[in-house]
């Protein structure tokens, strides 16, 4: 919390990826207890719908976003606009959507809201899965990397998704593709399958 107070005065941007670890909290404190005041600090924020609830006791309003083989990013909306809601600072609110058709291949995209516009990336088939783990990690870093770079959440976002797409199909927890591999995916070499 001093660290993120310290950000915010220094102008620096700060950033949180929600993702929920119940064998990793143990704290002493529940989520709820201790999240509001860290996420209040944060200009980007990227959380899926179950973050949101075990975080921050938020639900989707009028829609079902039950995970299954192919996912409408317009689901997420009601989500996005609430976490915004409950923390004016962010200016970025992201979440990943994976839908799942087996073990070892799953749809992937994302979708960020910037306070007015819903920005969808396109989806990919990951149809050989080599490891999940990282794929998170590496959305967020590629995230950052295309805010950084482009001046056009789209483009950023589209970065994050074609990033964290290839990270799995490499074992381990570190994304090991370069940026022209990203730039080739995101140009639609692979027809979205991957």
């Amino acid at each position: 919390l001093e660290a993120i107070k310290a950000a915010n005065e220094m102008g620096v941007t700060v950033s949180t990826d929600l993702n929920y670890r119940k064998k990793l909290w143990n704290y002493g404190k529940e989520p709820g207890e201790v999240m509001p005041d860290l996420v209040a600090g944060c200009d980007v924020i990227l959380g899926n719908e179950e973050d949101a609830e075990k975080h921050f006791g938020l639900h989707p309003e009028g829609v079902d976003v039950t995970h299954g083989s192919s996912v409408d990013g317009t689901a997420y909306l009601s989500v996005l606009k609430q976490l915004q809601k409950m923390f004016p600072r962010a200016k970025k609110v992201i979440t990943t959507l994976r839908g799942s058709i087996s073990a070892s291949h799953n749809s992937w995209t994302g979708v960020l809201y910037d306070g007015k516009t819903l920005f969808e990336a396109p989806s990919y088939e990951i149809t050989h899965i080599v490891d999940r783990v990282g794929g998170g990690d590496s959305f967020m870093a590629g995230l950052i990397y295309g805010l950084l770079t482009y001046d056009d959440d789209q483009k950023a976002l589209e970065f994050a998704v074609a990033a964290s797409c290839l990270k799995h199909t490499i074992k381990g927890d570190a994304n090991l593709v370069t940026i022209d591999e990203v730039e080739k995916l995101m140009s639609g070499d692979a027809s979205g399958r991957v």
